[in-house]
């Protein structure tokens, strides 16, 4: 489905871009598929591409020959990132951004740095313990580079554009979604709000610190997550537009139907690449426009497998191993544990479950094999 998506919209965007350069009016292009091919390089303006990363975050700015990144999607999708750079003639980024240390925002950035000159690197004052992060350091290092904490408050320009810090405002322990650096990204009058995944507490000391928040377009925090975009930081935002990068079916229910009532009865158009693949925004300094509607079905994401492929009740856990899935005519449903930053599965007793931050465990009652055929790796001291 991703490849057609890539065809159809090779044609699509061209057709985008020549439409902006040429002043149409028009403030939407109907679309909805990913995006991909090289775009014409105009004399002014700017681009935002929200990248369909699925389950995670990735955004190319490009403003005429400057270009950034912020994060690049799970391990799974920094090839998928790199190719999307190529294919817009991405050789060089003014800055790599890394909003906070989860995988489903660095897990592609290695690849990032091995494969980009990357002038500066930008990621939060804190660490991580996972291999996710290991790779990321360990292609720092080939390159003899570091990444540098930005505080708020400092302004960096890109081209024409510029884009002010703004969080984290604080340190918040082993809350790595509140450490996301956030960002006010400004081309002549139009701004982008971008936050990463921050949460409530986050937001609320955003506000606290009185800077102007205010912006045209708002990158959903948290994927669309009911901890984040709280009422009073999106009376402050004020925007028009949101967008908002998730993945279709994923695990966590993104986005949340209390954030997309919160949008809605705000007369806020929003933008979903679950729905509609890659989302590209044109400004040029007053007017922005997209290569896509808003999306319409207002409907929230569902858990992955959240009906009978879900099972968390102790009764059904077993110790043994379970073949393929079409051979067990036990009644007793066998769950394993998922690490989605590791990308290990565990029997529900290891010691390594009660170690696992909330927001990468998936309890899964597919077979062993069938998690191994998926990519996952069984996990050597449990022996699952």
């Amino acid at each position: 489905m991703r490849k057609i998506k890539v065809i159809l919209m090779s044609v699509f965007l061209a057709l985008f871009i020549a439409g902006c350069s040429s002043g149409t009016s028009a403030e939407f292009f109907e679309s909805g598929s990913q995006v991909s091919g090289k775009t014409e390089q105009s004399d002014s303006g700017m681009e935002v591409h929200f990248i369909d990363v699925g389950q995670g975050d990735a955004t190319l700015i490009k403003a005429g020959d400057h270009a950034m990144l912020i994060d690049a999607g799970d391990n799974s999708e920094g090839t998928a990132v790199q190719s999307y750079l190529n294919s817009q003639g991405i050789e060089k980024l003014d800055y790599v951004i890394g909003t906070h240390p989860d995988a489903d925002h660095i897990g592609g950035l290695d690849v990032v740095v091995y494969k980009f000159d990357c002038k500066k690197i930008f990621m939060p004052g804190v660490t991580s313990d996972t291999k996710t992060y290991d790779d990321v350091m360990q292609a720092l290092k080939s390159k003899n580079q570091k990444a540098q904490a930005p505080k708020p408050g400092e302004t960096y320009t890109l081209g024409d554009a510029s884009f002010t810090v703004i969080a984290p405002v604080k340190g918040y322990g082993d809350e790595t979604n509140n450490w996301s650096i956030g960002m006010v990204l400004q081309y002549g009058e139009n701004r982008f709000l971008f936050t990463g995944d921050a949460e409530k507490e986050a937001e609320e000391d955003i506000l606290a610190k009185g800077e102007d928040i205010s912006a045209d377009v708002y990158k959903a925090s948290h994927h669309g997550s009911k901890t984040g975009s709280c009422d009073d930081f999106l009376d402050k935002v004020h925007p028009s537009y949101a967008v908002i990068s998730c993945g279709e079916g994923n695990k966590y229910g993104h986005p949340s139907a209390q954030t997309l009532t919160n949008f809605r009865s705000r007369g806020i158009k929003t933008f979903r690449t679950d729905n509609q693949g890659t989302i590209v925004a044109y400004s040029d300094g007053k007017n922005i426009t997209w290569n896509a509607s808003p999306d319409t079905t207002w409907t929230p994401g569902e858990p992955k497998g959240s009906s009978s492929n879900w099972n968390s009740s102790s009764k059904n856990i077993s110790k043994g191993k379970l073949g393929d899935s079409s051979k067990n005519t036990s009644k007793t449903q066998v769950s394993y544990v998922i690490n989605e930053d590791t990308g290990k599965f565990h029997l529900p007793s290891c010691r390594f479950v009660k170690q696992m931050n909330e927001e990468n465990r998936i309890t899964s009652s597919k077979s062993r094999n069938t998690l191994i055929k998926e990519g996952y790796e069984a996990c050597k001291v449990c022996e699952p």
